[in-house]
């Protein structure tokens, strides 16, 4: 749920991203853990990381 509301969101701001689903991917899980996660959605975006659906957090990582 929170992973399809962060893909839409980033769509809508014409973000682009790229999509690591976890279900079908050993190394998307493999990175997830080096980041300290357990959880999704993370998002990377520079040096910051998201965890779970955050507005306010995507747009201050956007505008840095």
């Amino acid at each position: 749920m929170f992973c399809t509301k962060v893909k839409e969101y980033l769509s809508q701001r014409q973000v682009a991203f790229e999509d690591r689903d976890i279900t079908r991917d050993p190394t998307a899980i493999s990175e997830l853990q080096k980041l300290g996660f357990m959880t999704t959605p993370v998002t990377v975006i520079g040096a910051k990381v998201i965890v779970g659906f955050d507005q306010v957090k995507l747009d201050e990582a956007l505008t840095e």
